[in-house]
């Protein structure tokens, strides 16, 4: 039985799925969780961002992100702790998911991630990409995708 598990989320009705898959084998398995996110990085601003006024310091994207992270996490932080688990949150600032998800429980000593999958083929999964497939690529823990 896995002790530690990371569950990633942007917060979607789909990703939710894997939340709720989570906690109901981290309850069943008296095992603690910790729930991750990633936001865009920074973005250098163009000029058409500064002429136009949408132009955003690196210091308020660090704000916007922590508390985008913040809202992102709430909800499934407090549906875990209402079914008794131990939770952590923790996000990071990527423009590559896959990569962070992989990192993250790597950093964090995760033992496996529970993520979702929109189960996509073909040509939608080669324009839209698929980061749970690049989770299971390079994850070297197991990986439980729910759809």
């Amino acid at each position: 039985m896995y002790k530690h598990i990371l569950i990633p989320t942007d917060g979607s009705e789909l990703a939710g799925k894997a939340v709720s898959a989570g906690i109901e084998y981290a309850r069943e398995a008296g095992a603690r969780i910790t729930l991750f996110t990633a936001v865009p990085e920074y973005r250098i601003p163009h000029e058409g961002d500064i002429v136009s006024g949408r132009a955003v310091s690196a210091y308020e994207h660090e704000r916007e992100s922590a508390q985008r992270a913040q809202a992102i996490l709430a909800s499934a932080a407090e549906k875990a702790r209402s079914a008794g688990l131990e939770v952590a949150t923790d996000y990071v600032q990527s423009n590559i998911p896959s990569k962070a998800i992989v990192a993250a429980a790597k950093r964090l000593g995760c033992e496996a991630v529970f993520m979702a999958s929109h189960g996509r083929k073909g040509l939608s999964r080669l324009v839209h990409g698929s980061r749970t497939y690049d989770v299971l690529t390079h994850s070297e823990i197991p990986t439980l995708v729910v759809r």
